[in-house]
Order: C-alpha cells, then sequence, then structure tokens
C-alpha cells in the first residue's frame, strides 16, 4: 500500500483539477485538502483561492467565503467570473459598494459575461440605482433571451420603477421559460399586492411555497397580502412559518413588525426589530423597523436616531427613512420642519406618493401652485401604477384643489379616490346595520339595573373613552383632556378590539359571559393602559369606534368615563369622505354607504344614552365646544372628577404626539370654520344627504370662537 501523501505525487495543476473533481463529485474535504496544498506553495493561488471562496459559501461561513474571494481578485489576469461571484458575495453581505466595485470590473473585463450584468443588475436594484440596473439586465436579455432569471430581475428592476405592467410581462415571460419558477411565482404575488389583488396574490404565494416550501419571499408575500387586507392575525401564521425554519430571516423579522404594531403588542415588535439590527447592523431598513417600533412606543427622539442611521446606510431604505422621520416630526407638533422633511425627500425621489400625501395634508396650497401640476403629472399611466400610491395621490390632489378653490377638480380626485379605494375590500352595509342593532339588543336596560354594576376596585376609573365618528372632534377632546395635569393622552388604541377579538364573536359573546368573565376583560384593559399612564390619575383612550363597545365598557370597567362626541351629520360624514384613513374605516369610502352607517351609529348612541349610568357616560356637541369653549371644557374635566387646570385653555399649545388624521387642527387655537363646512359643497354630496335624510345643509359663515375667560394663575403654579 502506497503511503506518499499525494501533493509529493502530482503537479499544482493537477492538484486543482483533482480539487475541481472532488468538489463537483461532492467530496468537499478532499478539495479543501488540495485547495490547501496549492496555497501552500503559492499563498494567494486565484484558482485555489477561488475555489477555496466558493466552498465556504456553500457551508454558510460568507465572511471567510469574501475574504478567500479577495484574495483570487488580486491576480493580476483574474477571470471576470472570478470578480463577478465575488460581487455576489459582498452583495449577500450587505456590501453593497464593494459588490458594486467588483461587478463593474467583472463587465468590464468582459463585456459579454451574462452572470456579471446579471449580478451587477441586482446589485444596482438593491442600492437603489434603478436606472442603471435596469440597464445591466436589459443587456442580460439581449444576450441571453431564454435566460429566466434574467427576465425576472428584470421585471424585479421594473416593479421599483413603478412599470408594475412591464414587470407583470416579464415575470410571465420568466414562468414561459421555466413554469416550475418559485421566485417569479412568488414576485407575482408581490405585484399583485401591490395592484390591489390579494386574492391573486395569494394564490401565487402559495403556487410559490408548493413548489419550494423553503422559499423564504413567498412566505413574506402572502403575509403581504394579508396585511394589505389589514389581517394581521393571517400576517403573522405566514411570517411565523417562514421563522419556523429560517429564525434569523432579517425580511421574516421586518415583516413581523408591522402585525405586531397594529396588534398593540410593541415590545414584541421591538424585540424583532432589535433581533433584525443585532443580525444585521448595516441593513437600512432594519433601523426602520426599529425606528418604526419606537415611534409606535412614544420615544420619538430615539425613533428619530433610528431613522437618521437608516439615512446613512447603503440600500433601499432612504426614502422611507426620510419620510418616517416627516412623519415623527409631525406627530410631535413640529410642523415647519416636518414641511422640510417631506420636501427635502422630493428633492431626491420626486415619485414619493408617501412625501406627497404627507405634505399636502400641512400645507395650504394656492392656485396655480407648481406642487398641484407636480402631482397631477404623476397620475399620467406610464408613471405611478400602484393601486394605493394612486389612491392616495388623488386625495392628496383633492385635498390641494379643495385649498386652492377649485372645488369641481377637488371632487373629481376625492370621487375617484374613494371608488378606488372602495374596490379594495369587501363591505355590506345591510349586515353592518343588522350587527350593530345586534349589539344594541345584547345590551338591554336590564343588563345595567344589577345593584353591583357600578362598584368596582379602587383603580377601575383610571380608564377614560372618547367615542364618536371618526372626525367628529375627538382629538380636540382628548387634546384638552391631556392637557390637564392628571390626565394622560394615550390616542386610538386598538387594545380593547383585540381583547373582546380574542374571546369571540362580537356581540354574540356576551350573552356566554358571567360577571367574572366582564370583570376579566376590564382588568386586561386596565393592566395594560395602566402600562401607558405615567402615574395619572386618568388615562384616555380615543379610539372613535369604541362606540361600539360602550355597554361592554360600562359592565366591564363600571368605573370608567365615557364620553361621547357628536358633531353635525353632514359636516362629519364630509370630512370622513375626504380623508384617506390609516386604520380602515371601511363604511367612508361610498357617500351612500357613509350616510347609512352614520344613520346606524346614531342609532346605537341613541341606545347607549338611554340605558348606560348618567354619571358614567356623556354626550359633547362639537359646535358647542368651539362655540362657548370653557364653559363646555370645565363640564368634561367635572365629569372626569377632577379640579379644573387653566393649562386646558391652552390645549392647542400641549406638547405630546398625537396621530389621528386631526393631529394639525388639534394644535391649531379654536376656530369655527369646520361648522357647516359641508354646506359648501351640497352639490357633490346627493348620495350621502339622501342617506342622511337631508334635503339641503345650510353654509355657515366663519365666526370667532368665544374666547375662554382666563383665572389668574396662582403664583407657585408650575410652568407650562
Amino acid at each position: 500500500m502506497n503511503t506518499t501523501p499525494p501533493q509529493q505525487q502530482i503537479s499544482m495543476e493537477q492538484a486543482l483539477a483533482q480539487a475541481h473533481a472532488h468538489w463537483n463529485a461532492g467530496q468537499a474535504d478532499q478539495a479543501e485538502r488540495l485547495c490547501q496544498h496549492v496555497l501552500a506553495i503559492w499563498p494567494g493561488q486565484a484558482d485555489a483561492s477561488h475555489l477555496m471562496g466558493l466552498m465556504a459559501h456553500a457551508y454558510g461561513n460568507l465572511p471567510v467565503a469574501i475574504d478567500h474571494l479577495k484574495r483570487a481578485c488580486q491576480a493580476p489576469r483574474v477571470p471576470a467570473t472570478y470578480l463577478s461571484n465575488l460581487a455576489e458575495m459582498c452583495r449577500q453581505a450587505g456590501r453593497l459598494a464593494e459588490a458594486e466595485a467588483a461587478g463593474r470590473r467583472a463587465i468590464a473585463i468582459d463585456h459579454g459575461l451574462v452572470a456579471g450584468w446579471n449580478n451587477l443588475g441586482i446589485i444596482l436594484q438593491e442600492a437603489g440605482k434603478f436606472d442603471e440596473s435596469l440597464t445591466c439586465l436589459e443587456q442580460v436579455v439581449t444576450l441571453k433571451p431564454d435566460y429566466a432569471e434574467a427576465q425576472n430581475n428584470l421585471a424585479n428592476t421594473l416593479k421599483r420603477l413603478g412599470r408594475l405592467a412591464e414587470a407583470r410581462h416579464h415575470y410571465e415571460a420568466a414562468l414561459r421559460l421555466v413554469p416550475t419558477y418559485a421566485e417569479a411565482l412568488s414576485n407575482l404575488s408581490n405585484l399583485a399586492t401591490d395592484m390591489g389583488q390579494a386574492d391573486k396574490a395569494l394564490t401565487y404565494a402559495r403556487q410559490a411555497i408548493d413548489i419550494n416550501p423553503r422559499l423564504a419571499d413567498a412566505y413574506i408575500n402572502a403575509a403581504a397580502a394579508e396585511q394589505s387586507r389589514g389581517n394581521d392575525v393571517e400576517t403573522l401564521r405566514w411570517v411565523d412559518k417562514l421563522l419556523s425554519f429560517q429564525p434569523q430571516h432579517i425580511g421574516g423579522l421586518l415583516v413581523r413588525t408591522v402585525p405586531l404594531r397594529h396588534l398593540d403588542r410593541l415590545d414584541e415588535a421591538l424585540e424583532a426589530a432589535r433581533r433584525a439590527v443585532t443580525l444585521a447592523p448595516d441593513n437600512g431598513e432594519a433601523h426602520v423597523a426599529m425606528g418604526e417600533a419606537l415611534q409606535a412606543l412614544g420615544r420619538t427622539d430615539d425613533a428619530l436616531a433610528a431613522y437618521e442611521r437608516a439615512a446613512k446606510l447603503p440600500g433601499l431604505a432612504l426614502e422611507k427613512a426620510m419620510v418616517n422621520r416627516g412623519i415623527c416630526l409631525m406627530e410631535i407638533g413640529e410642523t415647519a420642519a416636518a414641511r422640510a422633511a417631506f420636501e427635502q425627500v422630493l428633492a431626491l425621489f420626486p415619485r414619493s406618493i408617501s412625501a406627497w400625501f404627507n405634505l399636502s395634508d400641512i400645507m395650504t396650497f394656492q392656485p396655480g401652485d407648481p406642487a398641484i401640476a407636480a402631482m397631477e403629472a404623476l397620475l399620467a399611466p406610464d408613471t405611478v401604477q400602484a393601486r394605493n400610491d394612486r389612491i392616495a395621490l388623488h386625495f392628496a390632489l383633492a385635498k390641494a384643489w379643495l385649498d386652492s378653490g377649485n372645488d369641481e377638480r377637488a371632487f373629481l380626485h376625492f370621487d375617484e379616490g374613494n371608488r378606488q379605494k372602495r374596490a379594495t375590500f369587501a363591505y355590506q352595509a345591510d349586515a353592518v346595520g343588522r350587527w350593530t342593532q345586534s349589539i344594541a339588543n345584547a345590551f338591554p336596560a336590564s343588563v345595567f339595573a344589577d345593584p353591583d354594576i357600578g362598584v368596582g376596585e379602587a383603580d377601575d376609573d383610571l380608564p377614560v373613552f372618547v367615542v364618536g365618528m371618526p372626525r367628529s372632534g375627538t382629538t380636540l377632546v382628548e387634546q384638552v383632556l391631556a392637557s390637564h395635569g392628571q390626565v394622560q393622552g394615550g390616542g386610538e388604541l386598538a387594545t380593547l378590539n383585540h381583547i373582546v377579538d380574542r374571546i369571540g364573536p362580537y356581540p354574540a359573546i356576551v350573552e356566554q359571559l358571567t360577571a367574572a368573565g366582564f370583570a376579566a376583560i376590564g382588568r386586561q384593559y386596565i393592566d395594560h393602559v395602566r402600562t401607558l399612564s405615567n402615574s395619572k390619575r386618568r388615562f384616555v383612550d380615543k379610539m372613535p369606534s369604541n362606540f361600539l363597545y360602550a355597554g361592554l365598557i360600562a359592565r366591564s370597567m363600571p368605573q370608567a368615563r365615557i364620553i361621547h362626541v357628536r358633531r353635525n351629520a353632514a359636516d362629519t360624514c364630509f370630512s370622513c369622505y375626504t380623508k384617506l384613513f390609516t386604520r380602515e374605516q371601511l363604511f367612508s369610502y361610498d357617500l351612500m354607504e357613509l350616510g347609512r352607517f352614520y344613520r346606524d351609529y346614531e342609532s346605537l348612541m341613541a341606545h347607549w344614552r338611554s340605558v348606560l349610568p348618567p354619571d358614567r357616560f356623556i354626550d359633547v356637541d362639537y359646535e358647542d365646544l368651539v362655540g362657548d369653549f370653557e364653559p363646555q371644557a370645565r363640564r368634561l374635566i367635572a365629569f372626569l372628577g377632577l379640579s379644573w387646570d387653566p393649562a386646558c385653555t391652552d390645549f392647542h399649545k400641549t406638547k405630546r404626539i398625537i396621530r389621528t388624521a386631526s393631529l394639525n387642527q388639534a394644535r391649531e387655537p379654536l376656530f369655527t370654520r369646520s361648522i357647516g363646512r359641508a354646506g359648501r359643497y351640497t352639490p357633490y354630496l346627493g348620495p350621502l344627504l339622501a342617506a342622511l335624510g337631508i334635503d339641503q345643509v345650510p353654509q355657515a359663515a366663519e365666526k370667532p370662537a368665544k374666547a375662554a375667560k382666563r383665572a389668574p394663575r396662582p403664583a407657585k403654579e408650575r410652568a407650562r
């Protein structure tokens, strides 16, 4: 038997040939020994270093793989393929600048290298250099038109450029070449979501998963389809499936933060974002997700720092980071800084619909404003094609035309934006009417005749619920209350809704709840909001739709206060119709359905008014509050069992985070211009007025709000 080491019997060329043969045969150990033999004789030998890099990459050791490839690429006559492979590995590591440099060297050496053009096109795509990426990937398709992966990659860049119809064409071309191409199916899912076709998106994602059950992007795209429908539970289910076999998948962790935030599981959202940042510290999107979680927790300074960090990193996070920074500034009342932030976004990204949408909300447009023409141009067929972006653009333009006095043009955009939004979901007004009636039926007056009702634990009076229709003045009322030194404003919390959803269908569950069951609901809610209350005496939850739960609140938290804010029906509904809500208000995107919902709401509130204890439920009229402010404000504070705080008079100066459609108005002094506002637009509101049973809306003239009388402040009163 010959025991002479093989390296003493073969040349370096033979060793390299055998190493490649062993590697191709799946014999990695033998291949590595032969490569090490070559490198011992000739350190940095390009071919051996390259193969060592491929082996390290195959075994998941990306940093070692890159080190080997870098050494291979130092050779004077390095093959273009080696540089292209280095570019791809650097891309996978998030080192986009190095990846781009290697990729450009590769195609400079070999202009016909298909893989080189393809890899560089993907790198430029991830770096946000979409026009250059398009050039590269078009070159790939020209060189090799039957290359399915190139068709898919070209489609990805076209999608990033907003050219959705062309992107679909190339995804479908890829599937014609390879019908079982799971990645192309997954990408079609993502495209369908952008086009507002959630059912199709789920179908494509499921097909991709059937072909490749471990294709991570397919799970993420299935989750995105469910998220587009507001289905947070199903979104989590898809993401958790992915994380079950790839627990450190960055994209999965980032997607998971979104439904967790919507479900008020904010600590979990922050933890998922932190894990992503730890795993990929140079991933800008991970820092954006971190910022969004911190922003939801009210940690504005930390959120702004996260967005600043994201904006400095390579990749696709810059636009989102800059927009989120502007939104953060809006929420804390820094309107001028927010406007400057959105304008900065548009200087870099003129087609940023999110920037246009938010900017339109904080500025007043004048006739001939060039911003209006710029937004109108984006509605051309070959520009913005994503359905949600076009919807947002219609609402932004409608507001701009309304500001500038062109009501007819404004309502063309309001009607089209609402029509397109309404087409994205199913809604049955008759079923909603029956449901609201069933809520009233579940809480007859006899339910509140129990002598134990109204008796609770010592801290049960912490919660204050401000309820009503959206755009009825609930934000103003909360701002007044939150200006009191003993009141914490909590904004619009979905907490109660989530608690009820976990129990079962509402209101059917009411019949099954015992006194202990009601108490458990109250305890869960109070335990949650206590952590948000900053040890204040009262905590305000101003989720308007909690009016649906007023009876449940009175049974589960008998010491809680409920403030119902009401406003003129036509003014309320008109204001709803002109807003694209962040939270889904499915009733508000069709004038007839909006009017019918208002009538259902009005009927349910009349029921609550007749059965709830008057010391726990009051009405406040928006028109009375702005018309005769201080007496109404004092009435509200007295209802909470608190002494008057003069700071409530200067509510618009109170520094706090506000996250509602009325955030800008809540920081203005009192005005009456919104009273009777719908009267000016009567010709455009026919279906709404018919549903409300109103023939004509009087148009009110602007009049000054009645000034509040100011009592002198005690000398020891703290400054605000």
